[in-house]
C-alpha cells in the first residue's frame, strides 16, 4: 500500500497525495482513539461496579505485554492471532483519495479491522481498557493511530519511481529491526509495570 498511497501513485490517479495522506492520518488517529475510549470507558464502567484495585490492573497488564511479547517471538510455537483481511486496494480506482485515504486510515486506526501485524495490538487495546480512564483511552489510541500512519507520511518526499523503490526498500529492510524493537519495548514494559505492581 506505501507504493500505492505516494506522491507517485497519486499522481498517476490524477490524486493530490497531501489530501489522500491528511485523510488517511486524521483517520487513523480518530479510529484509533475510537476503539480505545470504548474500551476504557468499557473499564470505567466495570470499575464503578467492582473495585479492582491498581496492583491487579498493573499485574494484568504485564501478563498482556508479557505474552503480547512472546506471540511476535513466536515463543512455544505460539502464533498470533489474527484476521486474514486487507484494505480493499480497488478502492484506489473507485474513489477519491480523501475518501480511500479516510478509509485506509480507519481500518489500521482501530487496529483490528485487518491483518494485525504484531501483538502490540492488542496489549494496546488490554492497556486501555485497564486505563479506565475515558480520557487516558483516548490518548492511547490517538497515539496508536498516529503511529500507524508514520509509514505513510514518510513517503511525502518521494517523486520518481526511483526513489519510491528506494524508500519501500529502506522500510522493508527495517522490518527486522523495528519487530525486535516492539519485542524488546513489550518485554520492558511487562518488566517494569510487574516491579511497580510489587513495590506497590
Amino acid at each position: 500500500m506505501l507504493g500505492s498511497i505516494s506522491p507517485v501513485g497519486e499522481n498517476s490517479r490524477n490524486q493530490r497525495w497531501w489530501i489522500t495522506a491528511t485523510a488517511y492520518t486524521v483517520a487513523s488517529v480518530v479510529g484509533g482513539a475510537a476503539i480505545t475510549t470504548t474500551l476504557a470507558a468499557a473499564g470505567e464502567a466495570l470499575r464503578s461496579i467492582v473495585a479492582v484495585p491498581v496492583v491487579a490492573r498493573s499485574v494484568v497488564l504485564a501478563l498482556a505485554a508479557g505474552t503480547a511479547a512472546a506471540l511476535d517471538s513466536h515463543l512455544f510455537g505460539w502464533r498470533l492471532p489474527t484476521r486474514q483481511r486487507q484494505v480493499n486496494e480497488r478502492w484506489l480506482e473507485t474513489y477519491r483519495g480523501w475518501v480511500y485515504g479516510a478509509g485506509f486510515g480507519a481500518q489500521l486506526g482501530l487496529g483490528v479491522a485487518t491483518v494485525v501485524p504484531s501483538a502490540v495490538t492488542y496489549a494496546t487495546l488490554v492497556a486501555a481498557f485497564l486505563s479506565a480512564s475515558w480520557y487516558s483511552g483516548l490518548l492511547i489510541g490517538a497515539v496508536f493511530g498516529a503511529v500507524r500512519s508514520v509509514p505513510l507520511l514518510l513517503m511525502a518526499g518521494v517523486r520518481s519511481a526511483d526513489r519510491l523503490y528506494a524508500v519501500t526498500r529502506r522500510v522493508a529492510d527495517a522490518e527486522p529491526r523495528a519487530h525486535r524493537l516492539t519485542i524488546a519495548g513489550q518485554g520492558a514494559l511487562a518488566a517494569a509495570t510487574l516491579v511497580a505492581a510489587i513495590a506497590t
